[in-house]
């Protein structure tokens, strides 16, 4: 298993990270689009997030403009965009490819065949990973499962709990 916590993040605001800055904490890392039919689910990512920030859940998204063109606004518009409209409060990316010849390294690790989770390209905008506080995917959720849906829920609960 290949260890996430050393790939290389470049956040909304330009500050240059890695995915260690999540270390002991469960994380949701979702696709986000601005212009998609989907684009409500930053209200449910948002409380999510505020459900459960303090048990160590953390939320980060990857916004992308590889699905017809449904985020074409700068790092800077889409922080205004979800913040404004969402009240977003969890933490956003630089704008990432999440297949192709340009794959953030990221989504070549979460894309990958491992453990048995769901392996292979993100079709849409709103495909959610979840990775426990280990650094293990234990969990992908298709763009329509909203992300108050029960099994997301229990999913969470679940790599909480340990």
């Amino acid at each position: 298993m290949t260890d996430l916590y050393p790939i290389k993040l470049t956040l909304n605001d330009g500050t240059e990270t890695d995915f260690g800055r999540f270390k002991g904490k469960t994380v949701m890392v979702v696709n986000v689009a601005s212009q998609c039919g989907f684009t409500p689910q930053y209200a449910g990512l948002e409380a999510l997030y505020e459900k459960y920030r303090d048990q160590g859940f953390e939320v980060l998204g990857v916004p992308c403009n590889q699905f017809a063109g449904q985020e074409p606004g700068t790092d800077e518009d889409i922080q205004e965009f979800c913040s404004r409209n969402f009240g977003v409060t969890f933490t956003l990316s630089k704008k990432a490819d999440v297949r192709g010849k340009d794959q953030h390294p990221l989504y070549a690790e979460l894309t990958k065949f491992k453990n048995g989770i769901l392996p292979g390209l993100i079709k849409w905008n709103f495909e959610k990973f979840l990775i426990n506080s280990e650094g293990q995917i234990v969990a992908r959720f298709a763009p329509n499962v909203e992300p108050d849906a029960a099994e997301v829920s229990e999913a969470i609960e679940k790599a909480l709990a340990g």
